[in-house]
């Protein structure tokens, strides 16, 4: 299992229980030396990625439930990679119709040479109505948009004379580089539940279930539908399930209140629930998170994680 952690403070959301809410609000004062140890802490324990998230602006009625704070998601994963020297990063999830195929291209390929070949891309089709309207971009059509972006990035990162000539997008006569340092070329993960989504990724490395408006039993069944499809061909000791939601029944202690045999148990409780999740054919998942109070709490939790959880693991 590889373990996620998404990037505290990137987004503001408004904590769902009041109780809680010194808890899960101190990333909100993070400053920039804050965000760079965080990600060095990360980077030198056993986590598999750092991600964070895109919004480019929140229509009023979702503020109470979303926040309307949310930092750029590629000017993030530029910061991540500058702080870092092995931990991996990716979104969750770049929302492809928001991102000119040439101006994403060049952006992910960059990120992706400037990490040394670190950069994992989880992307979706986008679901705020309102954000498309304020980019003039069809909310209709977001998902015909999404599929020749991809095309476009593709061909950009790959041949020495790119051509698209699509019904969105005509990109002829330009010199593209530079291209990724990995080869073929970073993976590619869709998120989406819909059956176009699954089709999608299909074609690519790997699927990540999003929104999580359901139990994760429910992958069985879309993952089956994934398997099915022809451009799945050869896929099925690599391709990657990345759960990004959380887990129904797991419980979320506050970490400093545990006593050494309580974090025993937490410790048991946590790995009954990721080995359900493999059962089911997850092979990727943020990492469960006890409730934290302080930075200082969230770099304490992170250690414990990566010693009790991830080694009891193993490779």
């Amino acid at each position: 299992m590889k373990f996620r952690v998404a990037l505290p403070g990137m987004h503001h959301i408004p904590p769902a229980n009041p109780k809680v809410a010194e808890a899960e609000t101190w990333a909100w004062e993070l400053k920039a030396n804050d965000f760079q140890q965080i990600a060095r802490v990360i980077d030198d324990l056993k986590f598999h990625t750092i991600t964070v998230s895109e919004h480019l602006a929140m229509p009023y009625f979702e503020v109470p439930r979303l926040g309307a704070f949310w930092m750029d998601a590629l000017s993030v994963m530029s910061f991540v990679v500058g702080a870092t020297q092995r931990v991996r990063v990716d979104t969750s999830v770049l929302v492809v119709p928001y991102h000119h195929p040439l101006a994403l291209a060049k952006a992910l390929s960059t990120i992706d040479v400037l990490s040394g070949g670190r950069l994992d891309v989880s992307i979706g089709v986008g679901h705020a109505e309102q954000e498309f309207e304020a980019l003039g971009i069809a909310f209709a059509e977001r998902g015909a948009i999404t599929d020749e972006t991809l095309d476009a990035v593709l061909e950009l990162w790959h041949s020495d004379e790119p051509r698209h000539m699509g019904r969105f997008f005509r990109i002829d006569g330009l010199a593209f580089e530079p291209k990724p340092v990995q080869q073929p070329r970073p993976p590619i993960l869709v998120g989406g539940n819909s059956k176009p989504a699954l089709r999608r990724a299909a074609r690519f490395e790997g699927w990540q279930p999003n929104p999580t408006d359901f139990s994760p039993r429910d992958i069985r069944p879309l993952l089956d539908y994934i398997r099915e499809q022809e451009s799945f061909a050869g896929k099925a000791d690599t391709f990657e399930v990345c759960w990004v939601g959380t887990v129904p029944d797991l419980q979320r202690p506050t970490f400093h209140d545990l006593s050494p045999a309580s974090q025993s148990a937490y410790r048991d409780h946590v790995l009954d629930h990721l080995d359900h999740l493999s059962q089911l054919g997850v092979t990727a998942t943020n990492t469960p998170l006890a409730v934290t109070r302080s930075a200082g709490e969230f770099v304490d939790y992170l250690h414990w994680f990566s010693e009790e959880v991830i080694d009891r693991l193993g490779p």
